[in-house]
């Protein structure tokens, strides 16, 4: 392994670009989706139809985010 591969405990992170935004858009959806979701569904006493519901909307949101990032990249 060479040294430029290799990562230290001590080695402050990279700063992200806050231009940039989200690498995966559609991760960062299901994710907000399964956790509306998982409140949901525990609200309604029934987790997996919550979860599932959850799901598909974060799919939704995930994929109006992509759209909405890749249009914002086409423009500049």
């Amino acid at each position: 392994m060479t040294e430029e591969r290799r990562l230290s405990l001590t080695q402050q992170p990279e700063k992200k670009d806050k231009k940039k935004g989200l690498q995966n858009p559609r991760a960062a959806g299901i994710a907000i989706g399964v956790g509306v979701g998982l409140a949901l569904g525990s609200a309604m006493d029934n987790v997996a139809s919550g979860l599932a519901v959850g799901t598909a909307l974060g799919v939704a949101i995930g994929a109006g985010m992509q759209r909405k990032r890749d249009s914002d990249s086409d423009e500049k």
